[in-house]
């Protein structure tokens, strides 16, 4: 019995071990993953703007780092950590920065206005549009909201969310679903290296155990043997 609890021990700290390596391992491919991340993040050069007292800005205002905010977690439902946001490291190179940096961009072109230019008159449902340019409120409409067929809004949208746009808001996409990866691939290692622990912990326990009951069961024979023989 005693053996077989040391044996079971011996590998059990085996496998544990072979979960510090795994962790180990994924811990060095994290890494590697960050340095990546930041190469590329500092090769865009895309920083986040704050004022002198630590606080987003937009354009120079807070009012309008504010109304990005709340597009981005009250509207997208994001869920924004602020130990992510440094006005000390405003380079954008975490999942709260790249998600911002989206919101921004979003932001402006749901909020902007777009000049349409009609070459000829154009009837569109009975309306006819004189030639000339126009002005169009985007009004938060995403791609889908627009009525692609209507001369001036099916242009606007052309506009507004325009190559330029998607492209960036795709880019930045990528930025976040790679950050928030590495931040679970990082959690992935922590858990690997918990077991790991645990597991070396408990089969160094079991040797223990059973190293204990060799020595009492070597001691109860010693003192039998030295037990006087009465006559």
């Amino acid at each position: 019995m005693t053996k077989r609890l040391q044996t079971l021990g011996a590998v059990l700290a085996l496998i544990g071990l072979g979960f510090l390596v795994g962790a180990g391992i994924a811990y060095a491919k994290v890494q590697d993953g960050y340095d990546s991340l930041q190469s590329f993040s500092a090769a865009q050069n895309v920083e986040l703007s704050y004022n002198e007292d630590g606080q987003l800005t937009d354009r120079g205002e807070t009012e309008g780092a504010e109304a990005i905010m709340q597009l981005l977690t009250d509207d997208w439902n994001y869920p924004v950590v602020d130990s992510e946001l440094d006005p000390a490291d405003p380079l954008v190179n975490t999942a709260s920065e790249y998600m911002y940096q989206m919101a921004t961009i979003a932001y402006h072109v749901l909020h902007g206005t777009q000049s349409v230019t009609l070459a000829e008159d154009v009837e569109y449902n009975g309306e006819v549009f004189e030639a000339g340019t126009y002005e169009f409120d985007v009004d938060g409409r995403y791609w889908t909201d627009f009525d692609r067929e209507h001369p001036i809004e099916g242009a606007a949208r052309e506009q507004a969310w325009s190559g330029t746009a998607h492209g960036l808001i795709g880019e930045l996409g990528v930025g976040t679903v790679t950050a928030q990866a590495l931040t679970m691939g990082m959690a992935l290692s922590g858990i690997l290296a918990g077991v790991g622990l645990t597991v070396i912990l408990l089969g160094l326990g079991l040797v223990w155990v059973g190293r204990g009951r060799d020595q009492r069961v070597a001691a109860g024979a010693h003192e039998e043997v030295r037990e006087p023989v009465t006559v």
